[in-house]
């Protein structure tokens, strides 16, 4: 019979779990490669999820209280879940529409193999400051670029690195954005200190971003020859009307959450008017795709519909083009829900036991110096992200975690929200099973594995900071007058 106060875990029964899906996971990759995304990652996390709730169980959590934190884990990811289906979505009717096709188009008529890295990126990053979202500059400029670094010779996985690095650069430094917000919130300090803050670390990770995207660019060999480009303009051309006016929906979706119009209603509105531009402007790939030609009406529901839930593939005489003009719109993105899903419970069986703050307490107690105590809270938020499988978790119980220790020690809230940033947020996309690192890599159409060696800013980000904290540069302190401040007010509480 379940106690009303469960057991503390010891340190083995903590990590067990931990070391099972590791060996699971490292298995996967071993036998299925590729593949192992398919399913066999996610029985693994949900075996390994098997197993933390056994120890919940033998520490006195009773079944209700695992079930409950296993669905309010689920729960938390299901805002995430709805927006990836709605990329999906949106991904079918821009295809359909020519908003993508259209991207690339001009894209390949301004960029070019040696700095087309550098300015992928840089878009990337300046629409997702604009807009405060790295997963919806992802799903929309994000696939035009990678299909334009595809056209010019490029391999995918350096392409989706540079669109990642800028797409989480953005995020990162957005005002606009939830996780930095977030992070000040869960540390104790105000949004704007926390951005200029950031600006010590986040500025030069990308400049050396960039600086590495430069040099692969000058030492490119690209295979696209400008006969190749020309054919796939071509190819592009000869099917889709080809028009400026496309780019209006784009510019609307943008507009809306710079506003601060919610995620899940502006992607709405950019799959709709999305399906709209469609039977505007394209009304034969809408006939194509329906296979009806005597009913407007009912050819524009079939074809919408059908690109917005299922497979789609344009064919064109070029068959570079034909890799580039398919999607699976939702129906594509269930296997990422699957994984998502399998990740969170077993983020949730952890929290159910406390196996996740029993380690993470461990943790702490090695933080002797300023330097080891950011090193300690970078290495659990890349740890929570692994585990937990969730970006917000890996900002919110470490920033919780450690917001005492960093205000004994007579450090700022800014340090501690900046490192939940340095390391929180970028490195949820490095791992696959990750709500973010399973959806951009569905987006994408790359997987995480293949992307994350060429995300050289998520990669810099937590070592940056390291470096800055073991260096002592831009520490910020509490003066003395502050202290005393600090304990006048703990004592009138």
């Amino acid at each position: 019979m379940a106690t009303s106060k469960p057991l503390k875990a010891t340190l083995f029964q903590a990590f067990l779990p931990v070391l099972v899906l590791i060996m699971l996971l490292g298995s996967n990759v071993y036998l299925f490669g590729s593949g192992s995304l398919d399913g066999s990652n996610q029985i693994a996390l949900l075996l390994s999820a098997a197993i933390a709730g056994i120890i919940a169980i033998r520490l006195r959590v009773s079944w209700k209280q695992l079930i409950e934190a296993i669905v309010n884990s689920i729960s938390s990811a299901m805002s995430s879940i709805l927006i990836l289906l709605l990329i999906g979505a949106l991904a079918g009717t821009w295809l359909i529409s020519g908003i993508v096709p259209v991207m690339i188009y001009y894209g390949l008529q301004i960029l070019n193999p040696t700095f087309f890295l550098i300015a992928a990126c840089v878009v990337c990053a300046l629409v997702s400051l604009a807009t405060g979202s790295s997963w919806s500059t992802i799903a929309t400029v994000g696939i035009a670029l990678l299909g334009i670094g595809q056209t010019l010779g490029l391999q995918e996985g350096v392409v989706g690195g540079a669109i990642i690095s800028g797409a989480y650069f953005g995020d990162k430094m957005s005002p606009l954005s939830d996780t930095t917000n977030l992070a000040p919130a869960m540390a104790g300090t105000d949004l704007f200190t926390h951005i200029r803050y950031m600006a010590y670390t986040t500025v030069p990770s990308i400049l050396i971003a960039l600086l590495i995207y430069l040099i692969i660019g000058l030492s490119s060999n690209a295979s696209g020859s400008v006969a190749e480009v020309e054919a796939v303009l071509s190819a592009i051309h000869d099917q889709f009307n080809v028009t400026g006016w496309l780019f209006l929906v784009p510019l609307v979706v943008i507009i809306m959450i710079v506003r601060k119009v919610p995620a899940l209603p502006a992607l709405l509105v950019g799959v709709l008017t999305g399906g709209l531009f469609a039977v505007i402007f394209q009304p034969h790939i809408v006939s194509q795709i329906s296979g009806i030609d005597d009913n407007v009406l009912k050819a524009s529901y079939v074809a919408v519909m059908q690109a917005m839930y299922g497979d789609i593939a344009i064919t064109t005489n070029n068959a570079m083009v034909n890799d580039l003009l398919t999607t699976d719109g939702m129906s594509g993105m269930l296997n990422t829900v699957w994984l998502i899903m399998c990740a969170m419970t077993f983020g949730g069986a952890m929290e159910a036991g406390g196996l996740l703050n029993r380690i993470a307490s461990e943790v702490i107690k090695l933080a002797k110096g300023t330097g080891s105590l950011i090193a300690s809270t970078v290495a659990t938020c890349s740890f929570f992200n692994v585990t937990a499988s969730d970006q917000y978790m890996a900002i919110v119980v470490p920033g919780r975690m450690y917001a005492d220790t960093y205000r004994d020690r007579g450090l700022k809230p800014e340090n501690l929200s900046r490192t939940l940033e340095d390391s929180g947020t970028v490195t949820s996309v490095l791992v696959p099973w990750n709500t973010c690192g399973a959806t951009q890599a569905s987006v994408l159409g790359v997987a995480t594995m293949v992307y994350a060696p060429y995300s050289f800013f998520n990669i810099i980000s937590p070592f940056m900071t390291m470096l800055v904290g073991f260096l002592g540069i831009k520490i910020r302190y509490y003066t003395q007058q502050e202290n005393v401040d600090q304990l006048e007010e703990a004592e009138a509480a």
